[in-house]
């Protein structure tokens, strides 16, 4: 069996001391995705930059401090264009003081071409609510881990999202 080829990639669990979460919205041909702004990183780039890169890319953040590697993901599906067999998402938890709108620094023609389509802020009910209706959030378990990023804190050690 020859070897997989992960993409490695690392998000942000963009959150505001009111629970707010920043989630961006993915249109692939078999499902709509709501997932955490991120990406993956470039050759030659930890993950650290690349997450730097990333906010600034799809988000518009600059000059954020970025916490604690705090969940890790992988998923075993092959990629649309053929190149990967899944990828390894590295969480980073990133608080910010507050809500703030969204600028890119990607035209949303480029976005749109990562199949990017929206940037919203989300609350933990309306994320249980939407997952309770149907609506797929990578992780799957996404209000589990942040109710307990909430209540315990920063973990020790990442926790391993599932898919």
């Amino acid at each position: 069996m020859p070897e997989l080829r992960i993409r490695q990639a690392v998000r942000a669990v963009l959150t505001t001391p009111d629970g707010s979460l920043l989630l961006v919205r993915f249109e692939f041909p078999t499902a709509t995705v709501w997932a955490l702004p991120g990406g993956g990183l470039d050759p030659g780039e930890d993950h650290l930059t690349a997450l730097r890169r990333e906010l600034h890319e799809e988000v518009g953040l600059v000059g954020v401090d970025i916490g604690a590697h705090v969940w890790t993901r992988e998923q075993i599906v092959p990629f649309i264009d053929g190149n990967w067999d899944g990828p390894r998402d590295q969480y980073h938890h990133v608080p910010v003081v507050d809500r703030f709108d969204p600028t890119p620094a990607l035209t949303w023609e480029q976005l749109r071409a990562e199949r990017l389509h929206e940037l919203r802020w989300w609350t933990p009910d309306e994320i249980d609510a939407a997952t309770t209706a149907g609506t797929i959030f990578a992780p799957g378990r996404l209000g589990e881990l942040l109710h307990l990023l909430d209540t315990d804190g920063v973990p020790d050690s990442p926790i391993d999202t599932g898919v």
